[in-house]
Parts: structure tokens; C-alpha cells; sequence
């Protein structure tokens, strides 16, 4: 193993400490390896037909098996899941774990409506891909799900967001309701995710993480 210089172990404190600056005084960086985002979804009302359709999109705990109406489609598929591994091994270095992880978030989009890299950008900024994530105010897993959500809409165990599948479930339904809530506007969606509507740090931090995740075949 190389020996660093002094000159580059000086620039690396330095770099660390505005990095950290950064993050202390503007309030807007992450730190996306040591902390969650502490997203912190708002408890609101909710009608009784949209509590209703949340259970049920939420009440299938099937494994995420996925389908593929023909060839071409589960190529892709296969192609994607291969470029997404590569991407994620060192955030997820067990390959059997990566790779179930990867198809559920794939099968948990697209059964939500979503689009797979707005979900990894969201996961990533939410957790850095860390199934045990715990904000500051309560939010867990993956994609940083309230405890309240599992009174609203499941059986009220809050333990079950550790749970990797019900854990991406509850946050793709969950990003959905918000979607569909801001008429389709996922700046103001993703803002509401994280209760900060209307506000630019926390949509422009997931819209440039889901490019991380892009894939052309």
C-alpha cells in the first residue's frame, strides 16, 4: 500500500473540514455516508377512500416476483440489474442481499407507478442504502418511513419498517399519495415526502442522486 504525502494528507483534512463546514453553517449539503436525511413525512388526515386505497396497496405482502410480458422485457431487466449491482457494491457488498434488494425496489416502483431511479435517488439521499437508518425524529429503513404511517395504514407495528419489502412498500405507496396529492409535480411531491414543501434542498438533492442511477439499454 502507498504511502500518502504530507501535502495530500493536509488537503484531505482540509477538504473534510469544508465539507463539514458545509453541512453545519448552509444547512443544505448531506452527508450521504454517515447520516439520513431525516425525512419527516407530516401526519395529516386522510379521507376515509384514500386511507382505504393506501391500505390496500399497502395489505399484499407477496414476494416481489417479477413479470415480464415478453423476451425483450426481462433482458432489459436482467441488463438493468446487472449496471444497478455494479453501481451499488460498495454501499452493499453482499452480492445475494444487492441483488434482492435491487428487484424489490424494481418491483415496488413499478407497482407504485414510480420511476426506479427517482426511487434509489430518494433511498439515497434518504438513507444511503442503510436497511437500520434512524433519523433524528423517528423516520426508518430504507426510505425513511414515519412510525405513524403503520397506525394510518397497516397493522401498527412500527418494527415492520425494518422489514426490507415492507419497507420500500410503504415508501413507494407512500411517494405516490404525494404525487398524486401535487397533481403529478414531483418537486412538490418530493418535498411533502420529506416535510419540507416547497422548499429547493431536499427535491434537488434526490432529482441529482436519481441521476446515479440512470440506465439506457
Amino acid at each position: 500500500m502507498r504511502l500518502a504525502t504530507k501535502n495530500s494528507l493536509i488537503e484531505s483534512h482540509f477538504s473534510r473540514r469544508k465539507c463539514l463546514k458545509a453541512i453545519l453553517v448552509g444547512g443544505q449539503s448531506l452527508l450521504f455516508s454517515e447520516l439520513s436525511s431525516a425525512g419527516a413525512q407530516i401526519e395529516e388526515p386522510l379521507m376515509d377512500s384514500v386511507r382505504t386505497a393506501l391500505t390496500s396497496a399497502i395489505a399484499n405482502h407477496a414476494p416481489p416476483v417479477p413479470e415480464f410480458k415478453d423476451t425483450e422485457s426481462r433482458i432489459k431487466y436482467l441488463r438493468w440489474l446487472g449496471a444497478m449491482s455494479d453501481r451499488l457494491k460498495k454501499k452493499t457488498p453482499e452480492s445475494q442481499i444487492r441483488k434482492e434488494f435491487l428487484q424489490t425496489v424494481w418491483y415496488e416502483s413499478k407497482r407504485a407507478g414510480l420511476d426506479v431511479m427517482l426511487v434509489l435517488g430518494l433511498i439515497q439521499v434518504e438513507s444511503n442504502f442503510r436497511k437500520f437508518a434512524v433519523s433524528s425524529v423517528g423516520a426508518r429503513g430504507y426510505m425513511q418511513v414515519m412510525p405513524f404511517w403503520t397506525r394510518l395504514i397497516g397493522d401498527g407495528d412500527a418494527s415492520k419498517l425494518f422489514h426490507m419489502q415492507t419497507n420500500l412498500r410503504f415508501g413507494c405507496v407512500i411517494l405516490r399519495h404525494y404525487l398524486d396529492r401535487e397533481k403529478g409535480d414531483v418537486f412538490m411531491g418530493l418535498g411533502r415526502y420529506n416535510g419540507s414543501r416547497g422548499k429547493a434542498p431536499y427535491p434537488d438533492a434526490v432529482l441529482g442522486a436519481a441521476r446515479n442511477w440512470e440506465f439506457s439499454v
